[in-house]
């Protein structure tokens, strides 16, 4: 079974075409990370692929289902970490209640917390290096401890595909690193991961599948395949640069994207 398969895939958002007959086919497990400049259409895939978008037209299945039409049994096998910057807690909450709202999101109500959800969530914690957070107040933590809660909000409710949307953005090296090995762990482990990132120098020794993405697939392989400047070029212009030393290192400019 493949962690993701499209075909033809289209959608549109307020009229414009963000993907375009987009095709491919992700073994599982893998892990696969999506490049493109602003605009490219990553987030808008990832969404796709959680269901919360609807294409126009192709199809597309995650871990066998469509997500169009079973949504949350998909989102049921699939966490999903957003872009920090986009997520607010107006509401002071402890770490442990963050992570504890994966797993009762999907319970019928009254949702009591059980002592095996609260194993997970210690669990899910120490896998991420923040099990002492968890009494911590989430708005009172730094960036990169942000990232490791919300990574353990995602994987708590062990998740058979992982996506993760700029999961290095203003944090330290530590934490990439952290986040790194836990790839690499889940991968191991049995759990296809999908990141978007604009810089793939830190995880390109563990990239299974890399997607050069501008609204449709301009390229997919291994990453020797894909990092090649006549290759990117087509995309980004004249604003990249590649170089071809072990191990072959690629430096994008730090825009948003969509």
């Amino acid at each position: 079974m493949n962690s993701v398969e499209a075909s033809g895939l289209t959608v549109r958002l307020n009229g414009f075409e963000a993907l375009s007959n987009v095709t491919l086919s992700l073994n599982h497990p893998s892990f696969t990370v999506i490049i493109g400049p602003n605009g490219a259409g990553k987030t808008t895939l990832l969404k796709t692929i959680l269901g919360l978008l609807k294409p126009q037209s192709g199809n597309i299945r995650v871990m066998g289902l469509d997500p169009t039409k079973e949504p949350q049994k998909v989102r049921l096998m699939v966490g999903y970490v957003p872009q920090r910057d986009r997520i607010s807690f107006f509401v002071p909450m402890k770490v442990k209640d963050v992570v504890m709202m994966s797993r009762l999101a999907w319970k019928r109500p009254p949702r009591w917390v059980t002592e095996h959800d609260e194993a997970a969530v210690k669990e899910a914690l120490r896998i991420v290096g923040a099990e002492d957070l968890a009494d911590r107040m989430f708005n009172e933590l730094s960036g990169g401890q942000q990232q490791r809660v919300l990574i353990a909000r995602a994987i708590v409710s062990e998740p058979k595909l992982l996506l993760l949307d700029e999961p290095f953005n203003g944090i330290d090296v530590m934490t990439q690193h952290e986040i790194m090995n836990l790839i690499a762990s889940l991968r191991k482990n049995g759990v296809s991961v999908i990141m978007v990132t604009h810089d793939v120098s830190d995880v390109i020794d563990l990239i299974d599948n890399l997607v050069l993405l501008y609204r449709s697939i301009v390229a997919i392989g291994k990453p020797e395949d894909v990092l090649r400047e006549d290759v990117l070029k087509n995309v980004y212009g004249n604003r990249i640069r590649v170089y071809s030393n072990e191990p072959c290192l690629m430096f994008v400019p730090r825009d948003s994207h969509g």
